[in-house]
C-alpha cells in the first residue's frame, strides 16, 4: 500500500515539474542550445541533437533534420567534397557506420559487426569510412582503426596497435590519434597514468610521434589536421582549450581562453575548426585566429519535453525515513521532496531548478533534515529546519578536507554530528552546530567510479563509528 501512495504522488510531482519546465524553459528554435558533436563542410555544418542529425548552412541559421530514427545518430563527419555524411547509427539495434548524402536521402549501411563502430573520419581521398571499434580486441579498454570502403565489403585493420579519435592529414601519409581513451571526459585536472596522450603515426615507415606534454602529464585528444599543423583539445592550463602542434618544429600554440566551460567534440575541414562549446557550436580560422560562435536554430517537436504521465519511482537517487516513520524523504531530479507513508501531501523542500540536493538524512528527533546541495558552486552540507523552513549552510572542501561529491550522510544519536564520505573514500564527521569537519578514516582506493563508498554506522551511544 505505501508503494502505491507514494507512486501516485511522485507521479503528481512529476507533472507539477513538467507544466513549471515547460513555461519556463522553453527552447529557442532560433538560437538553439545543447548542439553536440558537429562536423563542417566548405557549405554546411552536421551536428548531433536529441538523438538525430541535423544540418545547416555553414554560417548557421535554421537547420533541418537529416536523420530520424528513435535509435541515437552520432559521431557525423562529412566526405572531402561535403555530398556525404558518416555516422554511427543504431537503425538496426547496433552501432553501425552509415552513409547519408549531405543532401539528405536513405542512410547506406557499411558494416554489420555486432561490436560498437564508431566513425572517425574520412580517407583523404573520400572512397572509404575510418571508423574505431573494439570487434578485435579482447578488452574494452581499447579501440582499433579500421576502414571499409564506401562501395562495401570487409573493413580492413590499419597497423595500429590501439588507437581512437583518428585524423588524416591532408595528404593521407600520417594519422594523428589517441592510443587509449580518455580516463575522464567531465572530471577535471586528472594527471593520473592514465592520461591521453595524441600520437602521430607515419604510414610509410611506421614511425610514431608523440605531441610534448607538460612535465605534470595534461589530457589531449581530438587531434584534427589542418595544413601541417595538428589541432587538439588540452587541459594542460587548466581547462580544456584549443592547442595545435607543428609537426616540422614542433611549435604548441594556444588557441583559445575559455574559462568557464571547456570545448568538446573538435573536428574540421580542409580549412576550418569546428567545436562545441558551452551548448553552443564554434568556428575557428587558423589564418585569422578568428572565433565565431554560430546562431543556429533547431525547430524541433521534443516530445520528450512536454508534460505526460511518467512512472517516478526510477527517478528516486536516495532515501531516509523519518522516526516516526510517517513520512518518507527522497532523493528526487535534483530535489528533496518528503511524501507520506498512508495520507497527505508531497512535499517539496527545495524547488530550486537550477541547483542539485542530494542524499537527505532525517535528524533522530525528526526535526530537521540534512542533504547535500551545489547552492554554493559546489557542494555543502544544507541542514533545513522541518519547523521553520530555514537552512543552515556548512561549506565543505577545501581547508575542510574533501573532494567535491559527497554521499551517504549519517546522523549521530545524539543529532549532535554527520558523518558523510567524499569520492576519493574518505570518511568525515561535521559538528552540527559549529560546522567544525575531522576527517577519521581513508581509503587507499581513489576514484570517482570506485566501486561502492564505504558504508557507515554510528553506536547507540554516539562515541564510535563502525
Amino acid at each position: 500500500m505505501m508503494r502505491t501512495h507514494l507512486r501516485q504522488r511522485i507521479l503528481w510531482t512529476v507533472l507539477a515539474a513538467a507544466a513549471t519546465a515547460t513555461a519556463t524553459s522553453a527552447v529557442d528554435v532560433s538560437d538553439t542550445r545543447l548542439l553536440s558533436q558537429p562536423a563542417v563542410s566548405d557549405e554546411h555544418v552536421v551536428f548531433a541533437y536529441a538523438g538525430d542529425l541535423w544540418i545547416t548552412g555553414r554560417d548557421g541559421g535554421s537547420s533541418r533534420r537529416l536523420t530520424s530514427h528513435p535509435g541515437n545518430e552520432t559521431s557525423p563527419r562529412f566526405s572531402p567534397d561535403g555530398s556525404l555524411v558518416a555516422f554511427s547509427g543504431e537503425y538496426d539495434g547496433n552501432v553501425d557506420v552509415f552513409v547519408i548524402p549531405a543532401a539528405g536521402g536513405e542512410p547506406k549501411r557499411l558494416t554489420w559487426h555486432p561490436g560498437a563502430d564508431l566513425v572517425q573520419a574520412f580517407t583523404p581521398s573520400g572512397s572509404a569510412v575510418l571508423f574505431a571499434s573494439q570487434r578485435s580486441m579482447f578488452t574494452n579498454r581499447h579501440f582499433q582503426l579500421f576502414t571499409v570502403p564506401l562501395t562495401g565489403g570487409l573493413p580492413a585493420k590499419l597497423p595500429i596497435p590501439h588507437g581512437l579519435r583518428a585524423s588524416y592529414s591532408p595528404d593521407g601519409s600520417r594519422i594523428a590519434y589517441i592510443p587509449t581513451p580518455e580516463r575522464f571526459q567531465q572530471w577535471k585536472n586528472y594527471r593520473g597514468g592514465t592520461t591521453s596522450r595524441i600520437w602521430i603515426y607515419d604510414t610509410g615507415d611506421h614511425s610514431v610521434q608523440t605531441i610534448p606534454q607538460p612535465e605534470g602529464r595534461s589530457n589531449d585528444t581530438n587531434p584534427t589536421w589542418i595544413g601541417s599543423r595538428v589541432f587538439f583539445r588540452s587541459d594542460r592550463d587548466g581547462e580544456f582549450n584549443l592547442f595545435s602542434f607543428d609537426t616540422g618544429s614542433g611549435e604548441i600554440v594556444r588557441h583559445s581562453d575559455f574559462e568557464d566551460f571547456h570545448i568538446e567534440n573538435l573536428s574540421g575541414s580542409a580549412d576550418t575548426l569546428i567545436y562545441e562549446q558551452a551548448g553552443y557550436l564554434h568556428l575557428y580560422d587558423p589564418g585569422s585566429d578568428r572565433h565565431e560562435r554560430l546562431r543556429i536554430g533547431v525547430a524541433a517537436d521534443l516530445t520528450e519535453t512536454r508534460p505526460r504521465w511518467v512512472e517516478g519511482p526510477e527517478y528516486i537517487r536516495s532515501a531516509s525515513i523519518s522516526p516516526s516513520g510517517a513520512r518518507a524523504v527522497f532523493g528526487y531530479r535534483g530535489d528533496i521532496l518528503t511524501l507520506p507513508a498512508k495520507k497527505g501531501d508531497a512535499r517539496n523542500l527545495t524547488r530550486t531548478s537550477a541547483i542539485h540536493e542530494r542524499f537527505p538524512a532525517w535528524s533522530p528527533d525528526g526535526a530537521n533534515i540534512a542533504f547535500f546541495s551545489d547552492e554554493g558552486g559546489e557542494y555543502g552540507l544544507h541542514i533545513r529546519d522541518q519547523e521553520s523552513g530555514e537552512v543552515r549552510r556548512h561549506e565543505l572542501g577545501g581547508e575542510r578536507g574533501g573532494n567535491g561529491f559527497y554521499e551517504n550522510p549519517e546522523w549521530s544519536p545524539d543529532g549532535e554530528r554527520i558523518s558523510y564520505v567524499d569520492n576519493s573514500m574518505s570518511l568525515f564527521v561535521i559538528d552540527v552546530e559549529s560546522g567544525e569537519v575531522a576527517k577519521i578514516a581513508s581509503e587507499y582506493y581513489y576514484g570517482p567510479s570506485a566501486p561502492a563508498r564505504p558504508g557507515h554506522s554510528w553506536s547507540p551511544d554516539s562515541r564510535y563509528i563502525a
